[in-house]
């Protein structure tokens, strides 16, 4: 039998989701339930608040936002722009052209590692996204959104 084979026999075996119906129990269901807090992985809690804050600031801007598309990456790009400095980046905005509709940019990991718990981690997405529509729209962040950066 040739390697490619092998691999290919090893691949097939894998191929879909891993269930067993062991000793006759029944198929396994998930360790957790849906309704407790360790369900939901640390990048949908991320998205969902970034979702939310993006809700929040349409709702309170909705003709100028209208357009804008709110984006979460893993990380920030290697090779920033020269203006960016060396630091790492919470979230960057990206102008409108005719091809492309406005965008703001959130970096997840490296808001999710200056955050100890959710109220932390809401609080944060809300001041990064109101910098980035600020500089969008021309507005100081605070005059974005006036709840997240409080007294």
């Amino acid at each position: 039998m040739s390697f490619d084979a092998v691999t290919a026999a090893a691949t097939d075996r894998r191929s879909g989701p891993r269930r067993r119906d062991r000793h006759g129990r029944g198929l396994r269901s998930s360790l957790i339930p849906m309704h407790l807090p360790g369900f939901h992985t640390r990048r949908e809690v991320f998205d969902q608040v970034a979702a939310d804050a993006a809700a929040d600031l349409l709702e309170r801007f909705p003709r100028r936002l209208q357009h804008l598309r709110v984006l979460v990456e893993d990380v920030p790009p290697a090779d920033p722009a020269p203006w960016e400095g060396r630091t790492a980046s919470l979230g960057r905005s990206l102008p409108g052209t005719r091809e492309t509709p406005p965008r703001a940019v959130l970096h997840r990991l490296p808001i999710q590692t200056r955050c100890s718990d959710r109220d932390h981690l809401e609080l944060l997405i809300r001041q990064v996204l109101s910098e980035q529509v600020g500089s969008l729209l021309g507005m100081a962040a605070e005059d974005v959104d006036p709840d997240a950066w409080g007294d």
